[in-house]
């Protein structure tokens, strides 16, 4: 499947703009992120461009005659970075070039740790051994300079184009500790005719090295893992299938399916795309899709979904959608989209590590002056030293990953309970609805009418009345005589031979069986045929229809022999659901363009106290800003055409997922399984990742307040403390790791 790359057209007066969304490969910090959006935006033909450093992709939207994706991926290359481009499936050369990277980093972790294990042993315990600095040094080199290299190289393309990220750091506070301590080595006299002694940090230089890689092997790990919804949602579509070609059946990969093949699908196989059954039956497995785990029947004429799972039975279907078009691919597109965009506090962070590097430089410098100048004696070993460390101990990693780690877990966790989020921004956002709008039809109801009672005027040949109403029910054109069918026919009733059938507008039908005469319509039909109605079936007519149902009168010429109710069933979870958000403090609405007495049951049965009836589109939509005008953060759930603009102006959209395609593409969450108990689940899911967030960026930002003043040496006045630069890089790449951590918690939370 190759829906991982997004396109998007859309029409500008100095060309074809195309929005793009291209793997980006070797970023290794958030800096680095700004750094690749800095330059694609400033490439000749761009219009904007975004970058996220969490799932490792950028968007670029350019014009098509004026730049070209080879010209994305020389402008980003430039600078240390790749982009994939005009490749058949960027996702795999994505994950093996990860897979690589993650290899590479991981050997150079291990190989760092060893050399500089004796390295930090020397320079703790056995700093006066003969030759230790030697042998320190020869086993430093290596590790700053070969297994390091990396830290260097992107520095200095960094550098070419006036920019600085994390390896610009790091290159520099190495660079500089083994450089002082390859001099102080060679030419210890230079200190010592000034009464000091020859201080080497080989161990810093080396460990620095070696805890960064260390802190970037686990942030890769953990990475990994925050993308396993949407690698679980890969792993349900096979790759390959069995067609019918030429009365054939080959198999053939999946890649090469297009609409109108014939496909046959084997018991316990997955369905590979979206289609229509036209030979055979059987029950499929759909809770992928739907989150019910019954398994539903499925025949000629039946709609089936790749992914989806085929149980004992055989059938051949014909692709309907095929590839990027399928709705698991839809999934896998929302999931993405979300997990690849930015919420907006993340926007404020990226500004934020975008000018993090130049600060902490600046500072170093300052350091450097400051030191040098009230330092005393010992005034450039101090000045170097903190410098150094300074640029140790900064860290714009766990700023960057702050935020999308924990929006990637959150929007994983929302997949894994059926609640699709399109993008970043609503689900930060979530948490503070204090209001919601409900749709009935299809929202809070079933959204089909079904038949909820049939009382029988006496029980005096019932089974062939039942016939009859069966009969002329199934001839009628109706949306309400389906419900009818359905009902007797799950009840084994058989037709009889209908004389004449005649459809009367607005009113019902009628029909002769046997030279009788029967009417089926509405309370106007049989009181036009002047047929008498019984005074108990008559009060219960009335009763039914206080409920918010439909009543269907069934008569002969002469008197009524039954009434049957018809409704939109309420949804068995609806209430609980209106119930939870309630006990929240949040205020529902239900909006319907239904009468004032149906609305009023359905409102009194879910226990809702506003609602509004004969509600029409534009209605809805100006409810919503009603709302909003109050100060209310408003969300808005439906499911049809005519919730699409009120959808629209929420702040937060929902859909539920049997709904109307235009809805869900309007809506930026959208629940597969129907149930409006996702509803209190999606707002909490908001809360813990809201929460995730805020406490990812206190513990990112607390420990750049504290450790860069320490690193200075603000304290050395006080009570003589220096921190060692070894200790600092340890700390650096703890804190990376701990603000992943902290976001992977939320796949164990409950919502």
């Amino acid at each position: 499947m190759t829906a991982t790359t997004e396109i998007q057209y859309k029409k500008a007066p100095n060309g074809q703009y195309k929005r793009e969304t291209f793997p980006v490969l070797e970023m290794t910090c958030a800096a680095c992120a700004v750094s690749v959006e800095s330059m694609l935006k400033s490439t000749a033909g761009v219009k904007d461009a975004g970058v996220n450093f969490a799932n490792q992709t950028a968007w670029v939207e350019y014009d098509s005659h004026l730049a070209q994706p080879a010209d994305l991926r020389n402008s980003v290359r430039s600078i240390g970075y790749d982009l994939v481009v005009d490749v058949e499936d960027p996702q795999a050369v994505q994950e093996e070039a990860q897979r690589k990277h993650f290899e590479a980093v991981k050997q150079r972790t291990i190989w760092s740790s060893i050399l500089s294990i004796p390295v930090v042993i020397i320079g703790m315990f056995f700093m006066d051994m003969p030759y230790g600095s030697y042998i320190s040094m020869a086993l430093t080199a290596p590790v700053v300079f070969y297994f390091g290299r990396n830290f260097f190289i992107n520095a200095w393309k960094q550098g070419r184009h006036g920019k600085a990220n994390m390896d610009t750091l790091v290159a520099l506070s190495t660079g500089i500790a083994f450089v002082f301590s390859v001099f102080n080595t060679f030419f210890p006299d230079f200190w010592h005719s000034r009464g000091m002694h020859a201080h080497v940090y080989f161990e810093a230089a080396a460990v620095v090295v070696a805890f960064i890689s260390l802190g970037k092997l686990l942030e890769e790990k953990a990475k990994s893992n925050t993308s396993s919804a949407i690698k679980k949602l890969m792993g349900l579509q096979p790759k390959t299938v069995r067609a019918i070609i030429d009365g054939v059946e080959q198999e053939i990969p999946i890649a090469v399916v297009k609409v109108g093949y014939k496909i046959q699908v084997r018991p316990g196989e997955k369905i590979p795309v979206d289609g229509i059954v036209t030979n055979g039956s059987s029950f499929v497995d759909e809770s992928m899709i739907s989150g019910e785990p019954v398994a539903v029947e499925k025949k000629a004429g039946e709609k089936v979904f790749a992914g989806t799972i085929n149980q004992k039975g055989s059938f051949q279907f014909e692709a309907e959608k095929v590839g990027g078009d399928t709705i698991l691919a839809q999934i896998i597109k929302m999931v993405q989209q979300a997990q690849g965009s930015k919420a907006p506090v993340q926007k404020l962070v990226d500004k934020i590590a975008g000018i993090f590097v130049p600060i902490v430089i600046g500072i170093a410098i300052l350091t450097f002056i400051v030191w040098m100048v009230i330092g005393g004696d010992n005034a450039f070993t101090h000045a170097l030293m903190n410098s150094v460390t300074v640029l140790v101990i900064a860290c714009p990693c766990a700023l960057g990953l702050a935020t999308p780690t924990a929006i990637m877990v959150g929007v994983g966790k929302g997949a894994e309970n059926n609640i699709l989020i399109k993008d970043a921004e609503s689900l930060e956002l979530a948490h503070k609805v204090n209001a919601v709008i409900l749709d009935k039809t299809g929202t809070i109801t079933e959204g089909k009418p079904v038949v909820t009672d049939i009382v029988w005027a006496t029980n005096d040949g019932y089974t062939n009345e039942k016939q009859i109403l069966y009969t002329l029910e199934s001839q009628s054109e109706h949306p309400l005589a389906d419900a009818v069918v359905n009902t007797l026919k799950a009840e084994s009733t058989s037709s009889l031979s209908l004389d004449e059938f005649e459809s009367i507008t607005a009113r019902g039908v009628k029909g002769s069986i046997d030279a009788k005469t029967y009417f089926v319509g509405n309370r106007k039909l049989v009181e036009e045929n002047k047929v008498a109605i019984s005074s108990h079936l008559s009060d219960l007519a009335s009763k039914l229809q206080s409920e918010a149902k439909t009543v269907v009168y069934f008569s002969d010429n002469q008197n009524v022999l039954a009434v049957i109710a018809i409704a939109d069933k309420v949804k068995a979870t609806s209430k609980a659901a209106i119930e939870s958000l309630l006990r929240k403090g949040i205020d529902v609405y239900m909006l319907t363009g239904d009468n004032e007495q149906t609305a009023k049951a359905v409102a009194n049965q879910v226990g809702l106290k506003h609602y509004k009836a004969e509600v029409l589109p534009s209605d809805k939509a100006k409810f919503v800003k009603e709302l909003q005008l109050k100060g209310k953060v408003v969300a808005m759930v439906g499911d049809g055409i005519n919730d699409s603009h009120a959808l629209a102006e929420a702040d937060v959209s929902i859909a539920m997922g049997k709904g109307s395609d235009i809805a869900m593409d309007v809506a930026k969450m959208t629940l597969i399984t129907s149930d409006l108990q996702s509803i209190p689940r999606a707002l909490n899911l908001s809360s813990k990742t809201v929460m995730g967030i805020k406490q990812n960026l206190f513990w990112a930002f607390i420990y750049n307040v504290i450790g860069i003043p320490l690193a200075a040496g603000v304290l050395y006045p006080v009570n003589g403390f220096l921190l060692d630069p070894m200790i600092a890089g340890a700390a650096m790449a703890l804190s990376s790791v701990s603000v992943v951590g902290n976001s992977l918690r939320l796949r164990a939370a409950k919502i």
